[in-house]
């Protein structure tokens, strides 16, 4: 197993690099002043081929069930070793990346930015917001993966395939970190921080109430973090 995880890591690290130089040749030849502004975003552009690789490389095993005998046994040890104290506190954190606070969180954030005359960073929010609620629609209703019910849990739309919530939540925070980084650089290392720190309890607590698996949020975080990223790097290249 952990030769089949080194191979699947050096795969994944040669599609990248393959996908950096093709990406590299293109601009070189056909868009000779996108150079300069992917020059200073080069690890922003590395990492947004890493997790859209990731992201299609689980999807692949999530859609070819071989992920099902991992996701199984991590969700059962989580459950097993989780303090039944700590659920209201999940359960809390997992309704911060519901559609009632996310979305008049994403009205206020988008408001306040275009009052303040961000224009790009109010685009930002709005865009990674959208498109992510839209990836969810779509791949939900197209993989239609079972939810887990291994333990009584709460009852939740959809599919189980990705984590909506994680998702959602990754695009905000992702891109609301990204906003704080181009307005206040000194805070971009705290925002960042921030924003992790939200995704990956937001993540956990979806695994922790039994209602996902493991690659459900683990593809979500790699989409949701996309997005903004992508989304970032494309408006600037069209303001070139």
């Amino acid at each position: 197993m952990i030769f089949e995880l080194i191979a699947d890591i050096a795969k994944l690290a040669l599609i990248v690099a393959c996908l950096y130089f093709v990406l590299g040749v293109y601009v070189r030849r056909e868009q000779p002043a996108w150079s300069e502004p992917l020059e200073k975003r080069r690890l922003t552009t590395l990492l947004v081929l890493v997790l859209a690789a990731c992201a299609v490389k689980v999807s692949e095993d999530v859609l070819g069930g071989e992920s099902g005998p991992i996701d199984r046994a991590i969700l059962l040890f989580i459950h097993s070793h989780d303090p039944s104290t700590l659920t209201g506190f999940f359960e809390a954190v997992s309704f911060t990346g519901s559609s009632r606070v996310l979305f008049p969180l994403t009205a206020i954030a988008t408001i306040a930015l275009l009052y303040a005359r961000h224009r790009f960073e109010a685009l930002l929010v709005a865009a990674s917001v959208i498109s992510g609620v839209i990836v969810i629609y779509v791949v939900k209703m197209a993989v239609g993966r079972a939810r887990p019910a291994l333990w009584d849990t709460g009852w939740y739309w959809g599919s189980s395939f990705p984590s909506g919530h994680t998702l959602v939540v990754a695009a905000f925070a992702i891109a609301a970190a990204l906003c704080v980084s181009r307005i206040r650089p000194a805070s971009r290392n705290f925002a960042l921080s921030v924003a992790i720190l939200w995704i990956s309890l937001v993540a956990i607590s979806r695994l922790v109430l039994g209602v996902h698996w493991p690659t459900d949020v683990l593809v979500a975080a790699c989409i949701g973090a996309f997005l903004p990223l992508a989304i970032s790097v494309v408006l600037e290249l069209l303001n070139t």
